[in-house]
């Protein structure tokens, strides 16, 4: 049986987000949709561009917006793409500004009137550059949990992209996670050194595989295939995987845009200021982000224990722990 929580939590709380945008659009005119512009530095298939991307469809779809989008932009011609959105009537224009953090502010500031809304690693620019993070380490210590009660060798590994803060706390979760159910695990740690590179990402998982990790958390598409390959387990984070690898990935560390989208289409439509941090949206308890995973596969008291730990998370009472350090 497989168990999605996230459809379930997620979906639901975002659509009733989502939906309150209807109640009035006090800075559009009568019946127009506003314009929200997608600049995905990597393909949209890629698994952060993807989560934007089907919540921006989503949006698209109820009607609450005009969806139009970039895709694989560079970092040469980010700041073209962006300026050329600004002018063409989007009122909000989102995308991520890790690798062009200097320039991505300069032509928010250039264009007062338009909402940019950034993936980030740095603060809020002025009332209209607007910023989140991808917090999905509440899920990633749940799938954590699981993993530490399911390796029979007692070492994991973990393939991400670049030590940027949000990947460092991911994995960092993930290994806490692991800590929790199994103290004594080993932890091999991979970092590919591109967002988008499947089968490099397949390469690092496979180095893992031979050092001994029988469980790979897969922070990079591509990790799954090299656990299918060698017949192990493998964690998916961002998007849920277990049907493209139903016999490979027990669980997924689901984060949704849903709830950062709703929050900042609101502000803009109100007439608010957007120059402001959206992270806090990604909380678990705000539905942006929540455990998938397959029943069958997981042993019937990993789930109790790992459920009871969402409970806590949920309400308040457990806290995971955000630590941006590199892992080693």
């Amino acid at each position: 049986m497989s168990v999605h929580l996230t459809r379930r939590h997620v979906l639901a709380g975002s659509a009733l987000a989502l939906g309150a945008l209807a109640l009035g659009r006090p800075s559009f005119a009568q019946g127009v949709k506003p314009k929200v512009a997608g600049v995905h530095a990597s393909p949209v298939e890629n698994a952060w561009n993807s989560r934007l991307h089907a919540a921006l469809q989503a949006a698209a779809e109820k009607g609450t917006i005009e969806y139009v989008f970039s895709e694989g932009v560079s970092a040469n011609d980010y700041p073209r793409v962006m300026r050329e959105y600004a002018e063409g009537g989007a009122v909000l224009v989102v995308g991520e500004a890790y690798a062009v953090e200097n320039e991505a502010r300069q032509v928010a500031a250039e264009y007062p009137d338009v909402a940019f809304l950034m993936g980030s690693s740095g603060e809020p620019t002025g009332d209209n550059f607007g910023t989140f993070g991808t917090w999905n380490h509440e899920a990633a210590y749940l799938a954590g949990m699981l993993s530490g009660r399911m390796t029979q060798t007692g070492t994991v590994g973990a393939v991400g992209a670049i030590p940027i803060p949000e990947i460092n706390m991911l994995i960092n979760a993930f290994r806490a996670g692991v800590a929790e159910t199994r103290p004594d695990a080993k932890h091999l740690i991979g970092f590919i050194g591109t967002f988008f590179d499947p089968p490099k990402a397949r390469e690092a998982g496979l180095a893992q595989i031979d050092a001994g990790a029988d469980i790979l958390f897969g922070e990079r598409i591509g990790t799954a295939d090299a656990a299918k390959e060698r017949g192990i387990k493998a964690v998916g984070s961002l998007t849920d995987y277990t049907s493209r690898y139903p016999d490979t990935v027990f669980a997924n560390a689901v984060w949704n845009f849903d709830p950062i989208l709703a929050a900042a289409l609101a502000d803009k439509t109100a007439g608010n200021p957007t120059g402001k941090n959206y992270t806090p949206y990604s909380l678990m308890k705000e539905g942006g982000n929540d455990i998938a995973f397959t029943a069958s596969m997981v042993p019937a008291e990993a789930i109790a224990e790992m459920e009871a730990k969402r409970e806590a998370i949920k309400s308040g009472a457990f806290e995971v722990a955000v630590d941006m350090s590199e892992p080693k």
